[in-house]
Parts: structure tokens; sequence; C-alpha cells
């Protein structure tokens, strides 16, 4: 049939797409008329309009009954279609509504809702009807039985719908019925402009896209309750209960634990947001409050074959409800708008009321948004907010380009202030939540902006911010190039909490919730970021960790890995800059008291160019006061020999703080304690064994006492340390190029105590006088434990040096460094003795034994011999000999007649020996070239020409050669000269028989 003629009878002739275009015009009415040729229009709604109603039946409009293509009386102009056939435009909804010609099947459209232009036109086709007015879709004629049913564009705007924007009528519902409307359709709302008053009206339920563009919707919150929202966004999909069977169940709930990132068992419910609950196990119960804890909780975003987005925290024995939410396949888009509030409450007493928009939609994006008050207003809400912007079972959601504000709370006086805490965003249950270059700052009247639990995949860029929040659970947070103000960051979790480029004002960068636990069970990073102090005298703190002794029923600790560099506390601009700065702060327990619970503390700890701009005054890093408990999670240990890490803390290029003038064993103000006595028992291996390295951290005062550790020392000013505490420190200290300067109150106790067990080195050190007082005190640099000038030096040293100020003040004393003493600064080991040994001087003032530890051949100058004697294990001996052989022979043995000197060399003039110094003859060795039996003789020992030892026995039938001592005095002085004179001769003896004689020497001792 040609499709521009229309069919006589009772069914609607169709209306070709030629005839609908040329009525409505092109844009406009594109899809009116592809809703009508396809019977969506007016007949689809059970509209029955015959060619008679368009023909010439009764009741017909035709060009006679409008007077031909113009004007009639009082009537609207028309446009001619074929056939007779009008299309009728009027001024306003109410010019149409009284128009009582109108009849079943036509078609017309209006230049505005009230008035032409106002942004209310809209198309329509005339019906009889008797379906529910709402203003917009459905309007009810002057003529009983008609309805207006409006014909859908590519888009609704809030006038079509009869948005009045006075002031006076509650645009909400005008409002409500435009989006209830678009979402059956399927249609955008597109309101570029406008101002609009919500009064009363709430649940205004958006699941299509928002064009605000500048309009102006000013919301009285004075109507707000507690469940029900001024806006929210759904999904169109429903929640489905997951039936797994036994078997399924049970590998499910293996899987249900930290690392695992796929269960096959979920493949079927792709695109979902998954939600495992177990009501029958209580974790994170809150401190501070009539709290039984949280459901054991976890959720995930499901892939293609079961692979999970979103860390699994929390590991499962069984589950009370498995629920999937399907995510939408579209990103539904909330785009421009400005807000403003009243800044009233209902008075609900003190619960928490919605005032703005709820989003349960996956995939939604929230952008170009203004919140905030509305001109003239305060806000004087007693009531608390659950946050303007509330996320709920949602993944993969978006806020961006947004100004809102925090509310108030904490106002002058105690009569106006709001019972709980009030937000700006609020939610729970969100994963990948992204906010970015969103503003909502306040004064220190009003509470944090953000109240969240249970967020994960928290992102926030280039964000200006009062605070930060996720009370229970957050788990991955992301911050870049932000400014979070004086509520500050406010959290507990774990994962990945990395910070990097952001400011934030107050006294605490980061303050890890007490309520519940101070807890993050993941890594910490914070690179560039600054802390601008607000108080001068305020404590700051870079990462505040404290929880209370109590049982969180879950696992708390300080993170698994902490990082932070470049980073700054700022006191520029505020008066009296003289508040304590601190990198990190713990509890100082690392077990729980009722549970004996461990508290984990990090395996590494990294804090690297911390610094202090506005004063002075440096920082401190941290305090462990009890080591002894905390759970590493890998083992470490120690023994005899060494020190085995399991943790290993190194702070790099810190200005540390000179800390007020104490006692040097006091802990009141340190930069640094690892307190333990030692004679604490650790544990068990999984206890905290660091090894710390402190390198180019300034000042530096603070304890190892018994503790644990292994610590090294690089570029820093040392004040006093104390690593003794009931026992050693049980490990090692390293001083690398460091100043070894004590400045403490004097309370006559040791300014260093550095008795670890393995060892304390020093490597090119500079040692300074002591400052106590307030004076330098060179006199009592024997209080440092490890050094007595000239008398005694403790432990390793490699290149020691003393200080200019020390060399001078016992030269001017008369007692100036001895050069033993500067060879021991340069060379020494623990295994030395610590006492120094003079290297010359007077026979009385050679060292004692002990002084060099009885080490054989220590070498001494005696001033008054006027050369070396050494020690040779029990006595001082001459260097070059301890002792001497004097040889003596006779050639002709039976012809030499007694009397006869025994030769020391052939020609020699006295055939005797000048003894260089004094002894005693220790033994003498006879030979003869002859049978035993035949090879007796005697002879005489001279000294200085006198007898002095007679009748020696030589060589005897039983002995040949024959070895004796002497007995008695055979004692001789330096210069005394020796000889050996034949006796008497045995008979017999052969022609040619020779004779020799040794005589063993003995020097005295020195």
């Amino acid at each position: 049939m040609d499709e521009e003629k229309q069919q006589d009878g009772n069914a609607m002739a169709p209306l070709s797409r030629r005839q609908v275009l040329a009525a409505f015009g092109m844009a406009s009415a594109a899809l009116a008329a592809q809703s009508l040729i396809a019977g969506q229009g007016a007949a689809a709604q059970g509209a029955n309009v015959s060619g008679g109603v368009y023909g010439g039946g009764s009741g017909t409009v035709t060009g006679a009954t409008y007077n031909g293509n113009g004007p009639g009386s009082g009537y609207p102009p028309g446009l001619a279609m074929a056939n007779g056939l009008y299309h009728l435009l009027y001024e306003s909804v109410a010019d149409m509504r009284a128009d009582a010609h109108l009849g079943d099947g036509m078609l017309v459209s209006t230049s505005g809702y009230f008035e032409p232009g106002d942004g209310g036109g809209a198309d329509y086709a005339i019906r009889s009807s008797t379906l529910a007015e709402d203003g917009g879709s459905v309007i009810q004629l002057a003529t009983n039985g008609l309805q207006a049913i409006l014909l859908p564009g590519e888009s609704i705007g809030y006038k079509q719908f009869g948005a009045v924007g006075d002031g006076t009528n509650d645009d909400g519902v005008q409002i409500k019925n435009a989006h209830a409307y678009a979402n059956e359709r399927d249609l955008p709302i597109v309101n570029a402009s406008g101002e609009y008053w919500i009064k009363a009206t709430n649940e205004i339920v958006i699941q299509t896209n928002v064009s605000w563009g500048s309009t102006k919707l000013h919301i009285d919150e004075s109507f707000n309750t507690r469940t029900n929202p001024r806006f929210r966004i759904t999904s169109r999909k429903s929640e489905v209960a997951i039936a797994l069977d036994a078997a399924a169940k049970a590998s499910f709930l293996a899987q249900m634990k930290p690392g695992t990132t796929l269960i096959p068992e979920l493949a079927p419910y792709k695109n979902s947001l998954i939600f495992v609950v177990d009501s029958n196990d209580k974790i994170g119960v809150r401190y501070g409050y009539t709290h039984n804890g949280w459901n054991r909780e976890e959720f995930f975003y499901v892939e293609e074959h079961g692979r999970l987005v979103g860390d699994i925290a929390w590991t499962f024995t069984n589950y009370t409800s498995l629920v999937a939410y399907p995510c939408d396949d579209s990103y539904l888009v909330i785009d421009g708008g400005t807000f403003y509030m009243s800044g009233t409450s209902p008075g609900a007493n003190g619960a928490y009321l919605h005032n703005g928009i709820l989003v349960r939609r996956s995939r939604t994006i929230i952008r170009n948004q203004w919140v905030g008050l509305k001109e003239g207003a305060v806000d004087v809400s007693l009531d608390p907010r659950s946050g303007f912007y509330y996320f709920n079972n949602a993944f993969d959601v978006t806020l961006e380009n947004v100004r809102l504000i925090p509310w108030e709370q904490d106002r002058e006086g105690t009569d106006r202030d709001v019972p709980a805490g009030t937000y700006g965003i609020g939610g729970a249950r969100v994963l990948n939540a992204m906010f970015r270059n969103v503003t909502a700052e306040g004064s220190n009247v009003h509470w944090g902006v953000f109240g969240t639990n249970l967020f994960k995949n928290f992102r926030i860029e280039g964000c200006r911010l009062n605070r930060v929040d996720v009370h229970f659970h957050c788990w991955n947070l992301y911050v870049k190039d932000s400014e979070i103000g004086y509520r500050g960051f406010t959290l507990t979790g774990g994962g990945d909490l990395f910070i990097e480029n952001t400011k934030r004002f107050g006294s605490r960068f980061i303050d890890f919730r007490v309520d519940y636990g101070a807890k993050w069970d993941g890594n910490i990073r914070l690179k560039n970021c600054r802390l601008v102090a607000t108080s001068g005298t305020a404590e700051a703190v870079a990462l505040h960790a404290v929880p209370a002794n109590f049982n969180y029923k879950y696992p708390i600790g300080y993170g698994r890995s902490i990082r932070i560099e470049d980073f700054i506390f700022d006191y520029t601009g505020v008066p009296n800059p003289t508040g304590v700065c601190r990198i990190m702060k713990i509890a100082t327990f690392s077990k729980i008291t009722s549970t004996s619970d461990r508290l984990f503390f990090p395996h590494t700890i990294e804090f690297g160019n911390v610094g202090v701009v506005g004063r002075e005054k440096g920082v401190r890093i941290m305090d462990i006061a009890n080591p002894l408990s905390f759970q590493l999670g890998k083992p470490g240990g120690y023994d005899a020999n060494r020190v085995i890490p399991n943790c290993h803390m190194r702070f790099v290029n810190i200005q540390g703080e000179k800390v007020p003038r104490q006692t040097s064993q006091s802990t009141a103000n340190v930069n640094f304690l690892l307190n333990a006595l030692g004679t604490a028992v650790y544990d068990d291996e999984y206890a905290l064994h660091p090894k710390i390295e402190i390198v180019n951290c300034g000042e530096f005062f603070g304890h190892f006492k018994g503790a644990i550790a292994e610590a090294y020392f690089n570029g820093c000013t040392v004040n006093c340390l104390d690593a003794y505490e009931g026992g050693p420190m049980r490990g090692r200290i390293v001083f690398d190029n460091c100043q070894i300067k004590a400045d403490a109150a004097d309370d006559g106790k040791l300014l260093y105590s550095l008795s670890a067990v393995h060892g304390v080195s020093f490597v090119n050190c500079i040692i300074h006088a002591p400052l106590l007082d307030g004076t330098e005190r060179p006199d009592l640099l024997a209080r440092y434990d490890f050094i007595n000038v000239n008398n005694t030096l403790r432990y390793n040293h490699l290149g020691t040096k003393l200080s200019k100020t020390l060399v001078d003040y016992f030269a001017n004393a008369g007692t100036p460094v001895e050069p033993e003493f500067y060879a021991m600064l340069k060379s020494h080991h623990d295994s030395e003795s610590i006492s120094m040994a003079k290297r010359k001087g007077t026979t009385a003032e050679r060292p004692a034994p002990a002084k060099f530890n009885s080490e054989k051949g220590f070498a001494y100058f005696d001033t008054d011999l006027g050369e070396p004697v050494v020690w040779d294990g029990t006595r001082w001996v001459s260097p070059a000999k301890a002792g001497d052989t004097l040889h003596y022979y006779a050639g002709e043995l039976p012809t030499v007649a007694p009397g006869t000197a025994m030769k020391r060399a052939e020609s020699h003039p006295s055939q005797e020996y000048v003894l260089p110094q004094a002894g005693q003859l220790a033994k003498y060795a006879v030979y003869v070239s002859a049978p035993l039996a035949a090879a007796a003789f005697t002879f005489d020992i001279w000294k200085n020409g006198s007898v002095w030892i007679s009748g020696t026995a030589g060589s005897t039938s039983s002995s040949n050669p024959k070895l004796a001592a002497f007995t008695g005095g055979a004692a001789f002085n330096g210069g005394d000269r020796i000889a050996i004179r034949i006796a008497s001769v045995g008979s017999g003896l052969a022609a040619g028989t020779y004779a020799t004689v040794d005589l063993y020497v003995d020097y005295a001792n020195y």
C-alpha cells in the first residue's frame, strides 16, 4: 500500500514519515515520528484514531474548522498536512488544555509550558484515555476523556513536566516525574538551565544520563529524612543470591583468602560485584563505643572466567550471605548542576539524614557540579548528614570537577553542636572509586567532608579536601597532587597507601584511627609530601598510629613496609614554632594484654630526605618502647656471633632535632628509642630483630638499651647513647664518619654506655669534649665510657680523631696526648688491651704487662739504658739477644798442660769473651773426640782474670758429649770477661784428640 495514502474505516491509517516530519520539524520530532510509525505513539497507547477523525466526519478538524491555514477566532495556528490534517501549535500547556475542540488522534505542540520559550515546549498526541496525570507525560484536557500524551524527543527537560521555579512550588514533584518518564523510556535528562526548588520531595530516581548544565537546584534541608535521599541513582538490574552446592561451596571457601585472584566457581557471575558476608564471625570491634563488631565481609568484581578485581583481605571459613550485584554495561553520567543548600534541619534527634545524591549503580560518573549554601544562609543544622554524595554497593564510580562543602559540627559553645560526625561525602562497600578535582574545604568548625566505610581501590587526584576518612577497612588508597585540610587523613585498613605530592594542613599527616585499631595491613608510601603545621606548639607527626590496648577482634599493626621520602614539616607562618615533630609515633606495647595477640610490624622502614622549614629545630624519628612481642611475619635471630635481622630500618638525610638538654640516660626526649632489658626474653624469632641504619641525620640523642639490634651510624652528630639496661645491647654498633659530642645535664653518670655484645666500632670519627649543663668540659671526657686519654680506649677504632679543643686542652694541662694513644685511635681492636702501654721512658716507667695483654714482643725504649727492651712473655729482654753461646776448644788435648787457656779462636790475644750485659751461666756442653772410657778432663771458668768456677768436670765414661746445668752463683755483669783454662787431663788420650766446651748464657731481665 502507498504509505502516503490513508484507509477509510475504523482502524487508524498509518501516518507516513513524511507527514509527521512535516508537522513537527526534522529535529524536534524524529524520535516521535519513529514511535508513531512503529505503533508506539498515540495509537500504541490505546488511541483509535480513524480516518473519520481526520476526514470529513463529525468532530473532524479541517481547514474550515480553523478558518483555513491561518488564525481563526481565538484558535491557534495550524500546519496543513495531507488530506486536510492539521498539526496545531499552542503558546502554553494551559492553552492546549483549554481547547475544547481538540479531538482524539490529533497532533499538537506547545511553545512553552507556561509561556512561549520557557523551555517546556513539547509535542503531544491527543487521545481518549484514563492514564494517571503527571503534568508532563500525561496532561488532562478540558474535554472529558481526552489527554495529551507526550511524544518524547531525544531528551527530557524539567519544564516539560511543569517545574515552576518560583521558589514557592516544590519543583521536586515535577523533577521526579520527569526522571520517572525518562527512566521508563531510557531517555536522558537534558536541563541546561533554570532555577528550581526541591522541598519535601525525595527519592527522585535516576537511571539515565543527566545534563544539568548551569541548572540551579535549591534543596530545603528541613525536609531531609533518614532513609530517603533526594536523588537515588540506581541500576536497572537486581541483586542475585548465589547458591553453590556443597562441593562448589567448599572449593569457594578454600579460595577465600588473601592472594586469591581467580575463583572459577564465580565465572557465571562475570560483570558483577560480589559480596561475601559471614554474620556469625565478628571483627573490627570499635574501641570507645558500644559496638559488637562488623560482620566478616569481603567484596570484589568478577571478570571473565572468575578473574577477580579487588584484593581479598580476609580468610573465610564460612559465609551466611553470598550475593551478586550485576553491573551495568554502560556508564551513567551526571553532568553539571549547581546545588544550593538551606543549611537547616528537621530536628531528627541526631539521626543521620540524606540531603543529596545516593549512588547505588556501578559505573556512574558525576562531574562538573557546585554544592554549597544558598546566598545568605549559614549551616545551622543540628542533625548529622550522611553525605550529599553517598556511594553504596557500587563498582567503578567517579566524582570529578566538583565543589562541595563539609558541614559544621563543633560550633562555638555546645548548645549548637551536631551530636555526631556530619559529612559531605559518604559511602560504604565501594570498589574502584575515583575522586578527581574535588574541592571541599572548611575551618576547624567543620567536620570532615568524607565519612566512609569499606572503600577499596580508593583514588584521589588533584583534590582539595578538608578530610579523607575511611573508618573501617579502607583497602588501597592512592592520593596524588592534592591538599588535605584541618581534619586530615583518618584511616584504617590495608593494601597500598600511596600518597604523592600532597600537602596536609594540621598536626598529623596521617592519623590511623584508634577506634579501629590504628591499623594498616599493607604498604605505606609517602613521596614529596608536606605537613603544614597549623599550630606552632602542638606535636606534629607524619604517621600517627597509636592503638588502644584493646581486643579489636582482628590483627592490628603498623604496616608491612613503610617508605617516606622528600617529606617536609612546614612551620612557615605559625607563631612560636616550638612543638615536637616526629616522623612516626606508635603505642608503647607490642602485645594485646587481654588476648596476647601480637601487633604486626613492618619488615622495611625507610625515611629519607625529611626536613623542617620555618624553624631550625629538627625532627625525631620514632620510639619503640617494647620490641619483644611484635610479629614480623618472617624469622630473625640472635646468637653469640651476630644478629640475623628480619627488619631493615634506614633513616637517611633527616634533619634531626637537637633535643632539650637532659640527663644522658633519659628517654623523655629522644630522636630514636629501641627499649628492652638485656635480660628480657623475646617471644620468638618472629619478634623484632632490626638492622638500623642512621645516615646523615644531624643531631642524634637515642638509646638501644638491652635490645637486640644491629645499628649503623654514618655522618651524624651523636649526642648521648645508652646501649645498656639490665645487660648490654644484644648486637653491634658502628659509628662511621660521625661527630661524637655529648650535650647533657650533669648527673654524674656516663654520657655513653656502648657495651654491645657484638662490639662497637668507630671509623673516621671525631671525638669532642662533652657539654655538661651548657659548659664545655674536656676534663670530663672520661665520662665517655670508651675513652680516657693516655690511659684507656675501648672498642674498635680506625682513624678516630680528637677535636682540636681536646688536643689543646691536654697539651695546656701538661699531659699532651701521647703518640701511643694516637696510635690506638688510629687503629685499635677490641680484642687488644683497652689500656695505653707507653713505648718509651725510664726503667721505672715500663708498662705493666697487663696494659698490653702480656703480648710477646712488645717493645719499649728504656731511656735509662738507652736501648729498647722486649717483653718475651715473662720478662723484658734485649731485642738483639736473650742469650748467647760462648765456644771454646783445645786442639791437642793430650799435650795441653794444666792452666793452659782453651782457645776462643786461633791467635786470639786473650781467648776471652766480653759479655755485653748482665746475666748468668745457664748450661754448658763438653765434647772430647775420644772413646768414652778415656775422655775425662776438668776445666776452670775464669772471670776477669781470676778463677770463678773451678773443677768443672768434662765428659765422662757415661756421657760424651756431656750437657749439664750450672748450679749456685753463676751471675755476671755486663763487661765481664769470661775464659776457660784446662785443670787436668786424663791419661791415655791418643794423639790428635781435641775437646770443645760451650757455655750457654742467659742475659738478665731489664
